[in-house]
């Protein structure tokens, strides 16, 4: 998702962040203008480990984050007892078994807090008692009108209190949902112009062409249906050869997904 910065991309970012010109820089490190220049340059000379460690110093960052070892920039000055993990979730960030650069980014967006605040009141049920007590008071109002009123029951007024009767697990999860949806689309934003990120091809479009394509080749509909699966996989089924499709098809004949081919058989594929 992310594409990795380049040490000399990382130290021309820290240098123009402080709003530093290569000679303040080189003032306040002792290290040359020449040296400084040629580090940020492409064809960079070879940096001294006196100087990576002055600079990484003087930029409160790590020297594993300068050499593209870590993206975390700073040292965690917390031991891991504190951070509360459990051991699952070492496991998991450990074994790389999750996208741990989307979950921190996820974490850092200003409406995380909103999110897990939501998640929290609806899992402790902290409002379950007031959102009791606001229906409480719409079925008081609504015992009230029908006893001094005797409306029909298509009546407008209990139709509305009807409606405003408050479902908890339906209010919480469109809190949830709108909390997530704005991460989300912030996060793809900020991606949208990473080179690995997702291309932005129509699913429709796509299908659309994998069905035409099928609906094309000289075969059974079983053997089409197995032309729109490869299409899908990104296979060109035109490269393949006849012992390879032959194959093909008899393995997906296996799979309870897919029409069984019956007795009757299109034209084969030579």
């Amino acid at each position: 998702m992310n594409v990795s910065l380049t040490l000399q991309e990382k130290l021309k970012d820290l240098r123009v962040e402080r709003g530093l010109k290569l000679e303040q820089l080189s003032e306040q490190t002792g290290i040359s203008t020449s040296s400084l220049s040629s580090y940020e340059t492409d064809e960079y000379k070879d940096i001294s480990v006196y100087n990576l460690v002055t600079l990484a110093r003087f930029y409160d960052v790590t020297a594993d984050y300068l050499l593209g070892l870590t993206d975390i920039k700073k040292q965690a000055k917390a031991e891991l007892h504190e951070l509360h993990l459990s051991d699952r979730m070492i496991e998991l960030l450990r074994d790389r078994k999750i996208n741990t650069r989307l979950l921190c980014e996820m974490a850092e967006h200003p409406d995380f807090m909103k999110l897990l605040a939501d998640i929290e009141i609806y899992v402790d049920g902290i409002a379950g008692m007031q959102i009791q007590h606001l229906n409480s008071v719409v079925d008081m109002a609504r015992v009230e009108i029908v006893e001094r009123y005797q409306p029909d029951e298509n009546d407008k007024t209990l139709k509305a209190l009807e409606a405003a009767h408050i479902n908890e697990d339906s209010y919480f999860s469109m809190r949830v949902h709108e909390d997530m949806d704005s991460i989300i689309r912030e996060i793809k934003r900020v991606h949208k112009s990473d080179s690995t990120s997702a291309p932005e091809t129509s699913t429709v479009q796509e299908f659309k062409k994998a069905v035409e394509e099928a609906d094309n080749f000289n075969g059974s509909v079983y053997e089409k249906q197995i032309i729109m699966l490869l299409r899908q996989l990104g296979i060109d089924y035109n490269k393949l050869t006849p012992e390879e499709f032959r194959v093909l098809v008899k393995a997906f004949n296996k799979s309870k997904h897919l029409k069984s081919p019956g007795r009757k058989r299109g034209k084969k594929r030579m």
